[in-house]
Formats: structure tokens, sequence, C-alpha cells
């Protein structure tokens, strides 16, 4: 008997008439996919160490296009106690959801192994979910969502194409004024910002992935978009976190002369320093700096904190 990470153990009821019982095996105890096997059970939620008998079989996953791939040994460990990233087939291949789960995780600054530990799962198993296309089942999921405190359609992306804050409010909020640090603190984070800028037909707000280098707001853009336009005027940028599954977030606003770069050497760094492509794709090779002339933020939180 051999198993993959995220096959399931089956045991047969001797019993004429009664139920079998099925669970996940997400953990694997040597390097062959022999067994013991740590199995998550679908009747009870748990997990346990089992050494399947001669009424057990394994159902293998029917979307693993691959079997020779190599299990994660439990014995691994990397610094910090975090379980060893699961080698599958060279570099980690996460899909949907496992982004999703582990973006959340290290936004709550949480191990792999405490969250494997909150949600009652191996830490193995939660590195294979993290890095391969899984398809985990609906009982992992509930276990995460409420390990991170959100929900199985959240992890599912089931509200990718619906505006952020559609939550219910908190029942006392406070809404508090962000510091200039505070505000270079959440700005510098990079990711996507907002640009808005006065257009011919009026004006105009979009989405830019942006760069913070040596306090200067920078994005790429394509020579005749509308980000572009930017140049030579003075723009407004914001950014903005929402925590949906707390009712709270923050914004910061920047306000400041925007410029085309065009000296070879700095077009240079700001390509060196870039923390990723423009997610639009394409040419996209203009790049547009901001110097923030004023920063303001605010940030809605629980009353008591």
């Amino acid at each position: 008997m051999r198993a993959h990470l995220g096959d399931q153990l089956v045991v047969e009821s001797p019993a004429a008439g009664a139920s079998r019982r099925a669970g996940e095996i997400v953990g694997l105890h040597h390097e062959d996919g022999t067994p013991p096997y740590d199995v998550h059970w679908s009747d009870t939620g748990q997990v346990t160490l089992v050494f399947p008998g001669p009424d057990a079989h394994i159902r293998h996953l029917e979307h693993r296009p691959d079997r020779s791939r190599e299990p994660a040994r439990p014995g691994m460990a990397e610094a910090g106690g975090e379980s060893a990233r699961v080698r599958l087939d060279g570099a980690p291949n996460p899909g949907d959801i496992g982004r999703r789960v582990a973006m959340e995780r290290e936004r709550q600054g949480l191990s792999r192994a405490e969250t494997a530990r909150r949600a009652r799962m191996a830490p193995d198993y939660l590195a294979y979910l993290e890095q391969q296309p899984a398809d985990p089942s609906l009982a992992s999921l509930i276990s995460l969502a409420d390990a991170l405190g959100t929900t199985v359609a959240a992890l599912r992306g089931g509200g990718i194409d619906l505006p952020p804050g559609q939550g219910q409010a908190l029942l006392h909020p406070q809404l508090q004024d962000l510091n200039p640090d505070e505000c270079r603190t959440r700005l510098s984070t990079h990711g996507v910002g907002r640009i808005a800028v006065s257009t011919p037909d009026g004006p105009a707000i979009l989405p830019v992935n942006y760069e913070v280098i040596d306090d200067t707001i920078a994005f790429r853009t394509a020579p005749d978009s509308v980000p572009a336009m930017a140049g030579g005027t003075d723009v407004a940028f914001e950014v903005d976190h929402v925590d949906e599954a707390m009712s709270q977030g923050w914004s910061v606003l920047a306000v400041g002369p925007a410029r085309i770069v065009t000296e070879p050497d700095a077009l240079r760094r700001l390509a060196d320093r870039a923390h990723t492509t423009p997610w639009a794709g394409g040419e996209r090779e203009t790049w547009v700096s901001i110097r923030p002339t004023r920063l303001t933020g605010r940030r809605i939180s629980p009353a008591d904190q």
C-alpha cells in the first residue's frame, strides 16, 4: 500500500449494511508513501495516526497528473519550527486556494506549524496545500477557514468579483488618523494602489502596481495610457487594506507632483528594485514617479484597540 498526500484512505466496515469510513491522508511517515498515515477523518474532523488493516484501501486523487512526485518527510524541519516545504517535482506551484491560504496566514503573522495546529491538520499537508494545485476536502477548508478567522468562500475566491467592505460594521468602531510615520509604513508595503489623474474626459482613478523607493512612489505603465497622463501634474495616490472578517481596515492618501522618469540610471534602479511586473501585462516600460508633499491616513478599528 502506497499513498500520496491528499489521497483518501477508505476503511470498509465488516458489518453488513454498515457504512464505511473515509478520510484524507494529510501526513506521511515514510518517503515511499507506505503506512502509517496521518488521516483527517471526514466524519469527525479529527486527525489520527493510522496503521491500515486488510479492510482498508487507498483511493488516489484522480486529478494528480504525475504519480512519481516525492512526498514530504515529516522529520524535515525549517528554522522557526515550520515544517519543511513539500518538494513535488521541483519548485512549488500553488493553486488558487493554496495562494489564498498562504497569503492570509502570512498576513496574520502565523507560522505554518501554528496554523496547522489550529486547524487540527498535519503541517506537511498544509505545506502541500500551500505549494501545490491541491483540491482539499470541504472539511479541510472549514478547519482552515476557522483557524484563519475567514470563510470557506473567501479561501475559494468566491468574493473575487465583489467590492470589499460588504460585511457588517463593528458594533463600536473607532476612526483614527494615522501619523506620517504610520502612513509611510503602510505605504511602503508596496502592492496595488490607485492613481487619480485629470484627463480631457474628466477625472479618472485607476489601479496600478506600485513601488516605494527612497520615499518616492513609482509605477510602470504604457506610454499612451491614462496613468501616464499623470506626468507633469499634481496627482492623488491611494492605498488601503480591508479586513472583511474583522470589519476593519486603513487607507493612506498621498498628494504631490508626478513626473515621467527618463534618466537611464534611475530607470535601471527602479527596474532592479521592483517587486513585481504590472498585472495587466503587455509593454509597460514607462515609469511614473510621485514625490508626496502631503501624506494622510485613517484607520477603522474596534474602540478598545
